[in-house]
């Protein structure tokens, strides 16, 4: 079962992205575009897991205490570079409370064996990828100047600020992803509260 960890954005949110998605992907059209139903942010990912140790995981994971906070999101930008973009996200706005619910849970999960994240969480809104390309924001061998963000880029520049809007993040989710020619189906196996 792959695995992974992260937060649910509401329906106001979801849907202003999904509107802002449906006016650009022409721009780009041969990126591989996120669905918007599939939109989180990612706290950990974990892949591949047997069925006792993601329920090891799930019992882990209901022990951490949080509290709610406020994510905004807004602004964009690609990865690695813009000269070479790979990933093409939105930017993520939270207080020291979000890197601090990542360490808590990649600490947890340390626990249990799982590899512990070697870079600086990051929080970003993955919207495309540049065809079967690997979403990482660190420099890849073989990454290089491509145009299939190009007009994408000059047309974004043209908008000035975006915004979003922004939720309060009351649960982080632990979810099961499904790999597919369609691409990732994601299921909630498990919803964790964060104090109010």
């Amino acid at each position: 079962m792959r695995i992974f960890i992260g937060i649910d954005l509401d329906n106001e949110v979801r849907s202003r992205i999904a509107r802002f998605l449906e006016g650009i992907e022409g721009f780009a059209p041969d990126a591989r575009w996120v669905h918007p139903e599939s939109l989180h942010v990612t706290l950990k990912f974990i892949g591949e897991q047997k069925p006792d140790q993601v329920e090891a995981i799930a019992e882990r994971l209901r022990r951490i205490e949080a509290s709610a906070f406020d994510i905004r999101f807004a602004g964009y930008g690609f990865f690695p570079t813009a000269k070479a973009p790979r990933v093409f996200w939105i930017g993520i706005d939270a207080g020291p409370e979000l890197a601090q619910l990542a360490a808590a849970i990649d600490a947890t999960t340390a626990e249990l064996g799982i590899p512990s994240e070697a870079r600086f969480y990051s929080p970003h809104l993955t919207l495309a990828r540049a065809g079967g390309r690997s979403g990482s924001p660190k420099w890849r061998k073989g990454d290089g100047s491509n145009s299939v963000f190009a007009v994408l880029e000059k047309r974004l520049a043209a908008m000035g600020d975006l915004d979003f809007g922004k939720i309060i993040a009351r649960e982080f989710i632990l979810y099961q992803s499904q790999l597919s020619p369609r691409g990732s189906k994601y299921t909630k196996l498990e919803r964790f509260a964060l104090r109010h």
